[in-house]
């Protein structure tokens, strides 16, 4: 028994994971994901000014999409050091600490986000049930106490995952399967009791991902019953036609979160060239494609975009 719990410690660091069987050439992957990482920042950026700059985005549905900008821009902030040290410096080392760090920000980023699109989804339901009161409903105190609780949510959910990780012994290796730190990953390394874990993990899901994404579809179903009492066909076309972007957003978010958590559960019937590819497609397409989608669909904001752009041309002349 001794022999056993010797060769059971906490490593100092563990290893990333950039594209198993391609380390010769994956530098070159540092390209398309600097470009990725530069189009999330600036894209959120954006939104962020032009919602901050222009009086009329001063809804309610803008305010909730500014908070979306900003949990895309620091989840990718939180991502951005270890991602371009493997792909870019072939650096391939973390402090231990520093990816429970890591791993505590990514999770709760994303537990902040899955509330939020919850919010959006509220918000597009009494915009389209009760236009008239929309923004008597949806104060910007009762928002700001939304945002706050998503955040407090996401926070108090996941201080448990880095705690619980400190506890266990490691003795499966040092090697991550992806370049950031997740948590089923890292307790794949860890021995003895990870049953605490397990129940948590699971109750953490329960009680985020799959609560809000079963409360996104209830508000769809009132959305659709609602829709469909309209009169006009050009009414409820246009009714539809403003839940389109949040749509689009919560099925790209969702998705690879679903398939990345169904792999570290099946991991063993799938390459590691999936692992990679999902681990990569839950961390940028949503940052990345938010602020082009809601550029591109909503009328107000690609209007004060390029408001915005053509004063500051102006006053540079």
């Amino acid at each position: 028994m001794e022999n056993t719990n010797s060769s059971w410690f906490q490593p100092t660091t563990l290893l990333l994971t950039g594209i198993p069987g391609l380390e010769d050439v994956q530098i070159w992957f540092s390209i398309p994901l600097c470009v990725m990482y530069l189009i999330a920042l600036l894209g959120n950026c954006t939104i962020l000014f032009v919602i901050k700059a222009t009086s009329i985005l001063h809804e309610p549905q803008y305010i909730f999409l500014s908070m979306l900008a900003a949990t895309d821009m620091c989840l990718s902030v939180s991502t951005l050091p270890t991602v371009l040290n493997v792909f870019l410096l072939d650096h391939r080392e973390i402090e231990f600490h520093s990816c429970l760090t890591q791993m505590f920000f990514i999770h709760t980023f994303s537990s902040m986000e899955s509330a939020i699109l919850l919010a959006m989804a509220f918000d597009r339901f009494f915009a389209i049930r009760n236009p008239l009161h929309y923004t008597v409903i949806l104060t910007t105190p009762r928002i700001i106490r939304m945002g706050l609780a998503a955040v407090v949510r996401g926070v108090m959910l996941m201080i448990p995952l880095p705690i619980l990780l400190k506890r266990l012994p490691f003795c499966k290796g040092v090697i991550l399967s992806h370049c950031y730190c997740y948590h089923p990953d890292i307790m794949k390394l860890a021995c003895g009791p990870v049953r605490v874990n397990i129940i948590y993990g699971l109750s953490l899901v329960i009680c985020s991902f799959a609560a809000d994404s079963i409360l996104i579809v209830i508000s769809y179903v009132l959305i659709l019953k609602t829709v469909l009492g309209i009169a006009s066909g050009d009414g409820q076309l246009k009714a539809l036609n403003t839940c389109v972007s949040h749509i689009f957003t919560v099925f790209i978010f969702y998705v690879p979160l679903i398939v990345l958590a169904l792999i570290h559960r099946f991991g063993t019937f799938t390459s590691p060239l999936l692992h990679v590819t999902m681990a990569n497609l839950f961390l940028f397409l949503t940052p990345v494609l938010n602020p082009l989608v809601y550029s591109l669909k909503t009328k107000q904001i690609r209007n004060a975009v390029c408001k915005v752009f053509k004063n500051r041309r102006n006053l540079l002349k």
